[in-house]
């Protein structure tokens, strides 16, 4: 199902005068994505997030695409048409990582995985690819994953806006009864490009996992379609919902005067319980 680019956008300008009301772009992947009515009702976090805020105060415009990595996120065109309409005080969620393992260009052979060429390469260093993209037949240099988010936090904070790092979305997958949680790969490498550049970031991954894990496996798979990555309405909506514990929790950003009532019953975060299921960033 093709997402529904432009719902929030659609939705949180009626009546808002827009020059004097500050946005908040959702840049991610299919977890995150606004889908048209489907009967298996998909939908991401960011399609469901305007009505937890003002929209006098904050405007939501979801930007995500599923199937896209930071790269081609980048490579397609999607970030710079974002920064068209990134304005000063503009907020910018950023949260990639799902789609990013995949492999750079051709599939290794034996793999029975479709070909995209959407894979970085894993870490944040300053290591790159040279390839001729096997999909557009152009020559492409692909970059580490902390190397897009790099640029994706300069050209932010070069249009005078914020840019806030997230990590993802929990799958469901509990083993041995335990959500797994690891301080590694996607969730390590925002932390660390957050705290090297000094940017906002937001541990999805932990709130997440610590709800998952109290709600167990029966009411985690109601809020799924029929794979174990992307949510429903219930679970996008909820999911929303331990977004807006965070960014509220974070008093160095203004979100927690800017929610709606929806939004203000939503417990501000208040870090990781002992009983963690997930493992502290360093």
């Amino acid at each position: 199902m093709a997402p529904l680019i432009g719902l929030c956008t659609l939705l949180a300008g009626v009546g808002v005068a827009a020059e004097d009301t500050p946005t908040l772009f959702v840049a991610g992947d299919s977890t995150a994505s606004a889908y048209d009515p489907n009967p298996k009702n998909q939908q991401g976090w960011g399609a469901v997030l305007q009505p937890l805020f003002d929209e006098k105060k904050l405007r939501v415009v979801d930007v995500a695409r599923g199937g896209r990595s930071s790269r081609t996120f980048v490579t397609e065109g999607h970030w710079d048409r974002m920064l068209a309409q990134l304005d000063a005080g503009d907020f910018v969620v950023i949260q990639f990582g799902h789609n990013d393992s995949g492999a750079t260009n051709a599939e290794p052979p034996g793999s029975t995985r479709p070909l995209r060429a959407r894979g970085t390469i894993p870490g944040i260093g300053a290591e790159s690819e040279e390839i001729d993209n096997v999909i557009t037949g152009k020559h492409e240099t692909v970059y580490t994953f902390g190397w897009y988010l790099r640029k994706m936090i300069a050209d932010v904070r070069a249009k005078n806006a914020t840019p806030i790092l997230m990590t993802l979305t929990k799958t469901n997958h509990f083993k041995d009864g335990r959500i797994e949680c690891p301080a590694a790969s996607y969730r390590l490498w925002t932390w660390q490009t957050a705290q090297n550049e000094k940017t906002a970031f937001v541990d999805l991954s932990r709130l997440i996992a610590d709800r998952y894990q109290n709600e167990g496996p029966d009411a985690v798979k109601a809020q799924f379609i029929d794979d174990t990555v992307h949510t429903n309405i219930a679970g996008a909506t909820a999911n929303a919902r331990d977004v807006v514990a965070s960014l509220r929790a974070n008093r160095a950003l203004p979100f927690r005067k800017m929610l709606s009532p929806t939004g203000r019953s939503v417990s501000a975060d208040r870090g990781a319980p002992k009983t963690s299921v997930c493992e502290a960033l360093p």
